[in-house]
């Protein structure tokens, strides 16, 4: 570990002042190397950023909390109200006036699952009139959806569970989410399929809220020995994503 790391380690109020790491996590019906799922077992998030929290907690040596919230835009509101210390996301230049951001993780790419039965094979095939299109209200995606699409018919979900309902039963015709959730969630749902074309890429990255200039020092330190160390890569691979690559 660095000097910087061993300090922040030693004393670690300001990156968990109340004496246990408070981590926020997006919680939804598929898995990826950004959102939770649910343990059928406890009802409990379980996942990549679950597994990084862990680690960040121990490399701290405090209890780790975890909040739930269905997406990032979530997290990113709640931030002002103190009540988590560390969290993750994809990055967004809208979510910078609540966090800020350190490095990013892991690539995010995002794009399209249709329906069984649909006859829409590429993302240009998308964009018609009578066509339902679905996407998570408060995410990247829905920004970049929204922005994009001129003719089919957009409907913001504030649940993510909902819109992989009604995808399931045929009543969207695609939904816009990260790939890795969309690959887990077609698995779940025979005959849907996921595009092979990418209509975003970012980075996930580690964030603090605003302004909390120690936790971002030790956030970042974390994040950057954790890639080097293994961790990410074991975290990642752990959870079924063996393909998604490492951020330099």
């Amino acid at each position: 570990m660095t000097a910087a790391f061993d300090a922040y380690a030693e004393g670690p109020s300001d990156i968990a002042p109340t004496g246990a790491l408070r981590v926020a996590v997006a919680v939804g019906p598929a898995a990826s190397a950004f959102w939770t799922t649910r343990d059928p077992s406890t009802g409990k998030p379980r996942g990549v950023t679950v597994e990084l929290a862990k680690a960040a907690a121990d490399r701290l040596h405090v209890p780790l909390q975890l909040l739930e919230y269905q997406s990032s835009d979530e997290i990113a509101a709640a931030s002002s109200k103190d009540v988590w210390d560390l969290s993750f996301m994809p990055a967004d230049v809208k979510r910078e006036q609540f966090v800020d951001q350190g490095p990013a993780y892991v690539a995010y790419m995002s794009g399209y699952l249709v329906r069984a039965g649909s006859d829409i094979r590429t993302v240009a095939d998308v964009d018609r009139a009578g066509i339902r299109v679905g996407c998570i209200e408060g995410t990247s995606t829905s920004r970049t959806v929204e922005k994009s699409l001129k003719q089919a018919k957009l409907t913001k979900f504030v649940k993510p569970e909902e819109a992989a309902e009604l995808i399931g039963r045929g009543e969207l015709d695609a939904l816009a989410m990260g790939m890795g959730a969309l690959e887990d969630l077609s698995r779940k749902l025979p005959g849907t399929k996921v595009l092979d074309e990418v209509i975003q890429s970012t980075g996930v990255v580690v964030v603090v809220p605003k302004g909390k200039s120690a936790a971002k020092v030790w956030a970042t330190h974390f994040l950057d020995e954790a890639k080097a160390d293994g961790t990410v890569r074991r975290v990642l691979d752990g959870n079924g994503f063996t393909s998604d690559k490492v951020a330099p």
